[in-house]
């Protein structure tokens, strides 16, 4: 993988000293991802450093993507990209849309119509008139490590199938989030 300077980082690296969550997006521009790294960027790093978690996200287009990708959707947290799909296309990650029957994602919150309208807008309005990876290309989220531990492994099926943040963080041991803009009612 490819961080956000250009330099190379061996895939194992990531997981192998420590557990880590990788999340794999479709495209920079895919809405559903936006708003699920979007989600992503609210899990404290004071619950990961608890747990001894690493969170990253690792999308399939030019490292040049990444920190602006990270200033629209105010994620903080690992980022890099694997260019080729290489780790991709080795964990079995599909191309194109497969099952429509499928849970909708918690975390997306733009209808079909109108959050690919603002991602086309953002590719024409970009510096470069860019997809930022195969459109077609579908994500998945796992658990690894630390060495060589597969904890977990979630393959999207769709745009739509993103497992839920909570899941992965509760099987990683770390608190989860309240994601919803709702104020908690404790019953007395």
């Amino acid at each position: 993988v490819v961080d956000a300077d250009g330099r190379s980082v061996p895939f194992q690296d990531l997981y192998g000293e420590r557990k880590a969550i990788v999340v794999f997006v479709r495209n920079f521009l895919c809405y559903t991802c936006k708003e699920y790294v979007e989600d992503l960027a609210k899990v404290p790093k004071a619950f990961l450093q608890e747990a001894n978690v690493r969170l990253i996200v690792i999308g399939q287009s030019s490292y040049h993507h990444i920190k602006p990708f990270c200033s629209l959707t105010g994620y903080t947290h690992e980022m890099y990209v694997d260019p080729q799909r290489e780790i991709y296309k080795t964990l079995g990650m599909k191309r194109g849309e497969g099952s429509k029957v499928s849970v909708r994602s918690p975390h997306v919150k733009s209808n079909t119509l109108l959050g690919s309208i603002r991602s086309t807008w953002r590719a024409m309005t970009g510096p470069a008139f860019d997809f930022q990876g195969d459109p077609a290309q579908q994500g998945g989220a796992l658990i690894l490590g630390p060495g060589n531990e597969v904890h977990f492994l979630h393959l999207d099926k769709n745009r739509l199938d993103h497992v839920p943040i909570n899941t992965v963080l509760q099987l990683s041991g770390v608190k989860t989030v309240n994601f919803t803009n709702k104020p908690q009612i404790i019953d007395i």
